[in-house]
């Protein structure tokens, strides 16, 4: 039941991140996040849906590796994007290049790509955390002010920033509590399920926070 009111929310931050295509002075990230979430979408619900098809866990694994090294790329490009300073997003392209080097080098020699890559999700992890607080930094250094509720960059990282912050410690749980009770494993996806919720909640608002409405005249 979880699993499609998630893909129901993810559904609904698709649809709302169409209107990317249909408003002016659209940053090229933004128009980026369609496609994004719809491979995320196709990607969970083909997951959801093998799961339990004999012979397919492997498959499903190798799937999820190349998708999370992914889309921790996919973000960094974002955050790269977003923040402005020159010569931070020069370092923040050398890290992306770096990260994944080190990806390939886990998949090939210490974890394999058949396997649970913690290594590089928690790397992964604490690169986003590092860039979302750089941006916050220089929100802070602003000399003027700006309306943050119309800011879609600020929602973006207020949501990658929670979620990453509390995923990583999560995951790190789940691996070394592996074999607890049924109870237990329950209750992490429940965590994780309204930490997903929240992600693709702030991407949503990222989205409908650009909308203007008209006042009606009487």
């Amino acid at each position: 039941m979880n699993f499609w009111i998630f893909i129901i929310i993810l559904g609904i931050s698709f649809v709302t991140s169409l209107t990317a295509f249909f408003q002016r002075d659209t940053r090229g990230y933004l128009r980026l996040f369609p496609f994004f979430l719809l491979l995320t979408m196709s990607m969970e619900t083909f997951a959801f849906t093998n799961l339990q098809t004999r012979g397919m866990r492997k498959i499903i694994v190798i799937l999820y590796n190349f998708f999370t090294s992914f889309e921790f790329l996919f973000y960094m490009y974002v955050l790269r994007e977003i923040i402005q300073n020159t010569r931070a997003k020069k370092v923040v392209f050398h890290i992306s290049w770096l990260f994944l080097l080190l990806v390939i080098l886990n998949f090939l020699f210490v974890q394999k790509i058949t396997s649970s890559t913690s290594i590089t999700y928690g790397l992964g992890c604490l690169l986003i955390v590092a860039i979302c607080i750089y941006y916050f930094y220089e929100l802070f250094q602003l000399s003027h002010s700006v309306n943050l509720v119309r800011q879609p960059a600020f929602w973006i990282c207020s949501g990658l920033l929670f979620f990453y912050c509390c995923s990583f410690p999560i995951y790190g749980l789940i691996i070394f509590l592996y074999g607890a009770p049924p109870i237990v494993q329950k209750n992490f996806g429940v965590i994780l399920f309204l930490l997903n919720v929240f992600l693709y909640s702030s991407f949503t608002i990222a989205f409908l926070c650009r909308l203007r409405t008209r006042k009606s005249t009487s």
